[in-house]
């Protein structure tokens, strides 16, 4: 890995947006020095802290990438606990395709961010996007990567698949719908149901805990969360970390009291390889994937596997 840059990092940048119930609130996070900078827009989870699913969380892997030469936007989505919205929308609580439809405002609005904060124009590489998200962050990313479902409302299929973005991190995210449901997800989240990854075609590094039951969501069990490469076509990556749960170690935030399998060399190796990953599709010829993945597996004590298709 490059030696770490101090980080810069600005919140709130607000995005004027009449179209949606509040205003789209943004974090920036930058290395102090560096130009070509790709992109990677993170979508929060949905956990039980007040402020960590929001622009506020998973600081150790945003200050990580972004140490490591990458510019990391993380919008609060609806979502949020931090918002707490009493609203009539249909698509609340989860805001499932509001939260994608932030990412591609923030795309599409890239030259306002960069008037908002002057450190950071004229240093973005906006050829190299991608997108990454953790739990429901991980449905949001995996739309946007080209993962399609059936609105419960109209009836319609779905798709947000978003060109600009070309490659995408899936940590602890859902899988497949139907039968893989709990009668919970399956009446009060009824847009998990008709989950499909065989049009997801886009590059994609699927992080998972094989500890991660998720019995809230899932009848499955851990494998649940590794169906985003098993059922997507296309070049995919699978890490397995070993008796890793739903934080993979308290990636949402530093000393996260939720987190049930804190650990926090599980947290520094899902950053550095996430980073290395996403250097290897943006950057030919570095090694730092390579080296990340021997480091990972190397040893008595393993701390997970690779699979690759």
């Amino acid at each position: 890995m490059s030696t770490p840059n101090p980080v810069l990092s600005i919140a709130p940048v607000v995005l004027p947006t009449p179209d949606r119930a509040v205003d789209l609130r943004l974090r920036i996070s930058v290395p102090m020095t560096g130009s070509e900078l790709p992109v990677v827009l993170l979508s929060h989870g949905q956990g039980y802290s007040n402020h960590l699913s929001s622009l506020d969380g998973y600081a150790p892997l945003v200050n990580f990438w972004a140490a490591q030469g990458f510019a990391v936007i993380q919008p609060t989505h609806l979502s949020s606990r931090t918002l707490n919205l009493e609203s009539g929308d249909p698509e609340a609580p989860m805001y499932y395709r509001s939260r994608a439809e932030d990412m591609v405002r923030v795309l599409d609005r890239l030259d306002e961010i960069e008037t908002a904060v002057p450190h950071l124009r004229g240093r973005l590489d906006r050829g190299k996007v991608a997108v990454a998200g953790h739990s429901m962050g991980g449905h949001t990313a995996s739309l946007l990567l080209g993962a399609r479902y059936t609105d419960p409302i109209s009836g319609a299929e779905v798709d947000l698949a978003e060109s600009r973005i070309s490659a995408g991190v899936l940590l602890a995210a859902p899988g497949r719908g139907g039968d893989a449901l709990t009668e919970f997800v399956t009446e009060n989240y009824p847009f998990f149901l008709s989950t499909d990854f065989s049009t997801m075609t886009t590059p994609a590094l699927v992080v998972a805990g094989d500890k991660d039951a998720s019995t809230y969501l899932t009848v499955n069990g851990p494998e649940w969360h590794a169906d985003p490469y098993f059922l997507s076509p296309g070049r995919k990556t699978l890490l397995t970390l070993f008796d890793a749960e739903h934080g993979l170690g308290g990636i949402s935030g530093y000393d996260v009291a939720e987190t049930t399998d804190e650990n926090p060399e599980r947290v520094a190796a899902v950053a550095r390889l996430t980073s290395a990953y996403l250097r290897n599709e943006f950057f030919t010829g570095d090694p730092a994937w390579r080296q990340a993945c021997d480091e990972l597996t190397s040893g008595p004590d393993p701390l997970g596997r690779i699979d690759v298709k």
